[in-house]
């Protein structure tokens, strides 16, 4: 038996609204879901995106209850061709790139932040792979 793909990613955000905007008006992210008060969900390539206040899912009586704090990591990958363009893109939305990163073997990362200041990046598919 083997795990196939992290199919999901939390992060634990203090506002859904600023949350929404950022990542669906400024990346791009296709909204699947909202609860009010509760959480925000996005679709990223063939993942999930889940942004849930953290007070709220805390005390979770459906769910086993869940909260995170500090400022958290998540890489999403794109192609070696659409990099360029991420870069030009996160740039252009006047958020600013931390650094971008070589690799090696021809594989580049950028860093930025998100409202909350969770750490985020773009890495080139493929690049752990190799």
């Amino acid at each position: 038996m083997e795990v196939i793909k992290i199919k999901e990613t939390c992060l634990y955000v203090a506002d859904l609204a600023r949350s929404r905007q950022f990542y669906k008006d400024k990346l791009g992210f296709e909204l699947i879901g909202e609860v009010a008060g509760r959480h925000v969900f996005f679709r990223a390539g063939s993942s999930v995106l889940l942004c849930f206040i953290a007070a709220v899912a805390r005390e979770s009586k459906t769910l086993p209850p869940h909260f995170g704090e500090g400022q958290l990591h998540v890489a999403f990958e794109v192609t070696q061709h659409q990099y360029e363009g991420w870069k030009e893109k996160i740039s252009a939305a006047g958020i600013p790139i931390e650094l971008e990163y070589d690799w090696g073997g021809g594989y580049l990362s950028f860093y930025f932040r998100d409202p909350d200041k969770h750490l985020l990046e773009i890495v080139m598919e493929g690049m752990w792979e190799r």
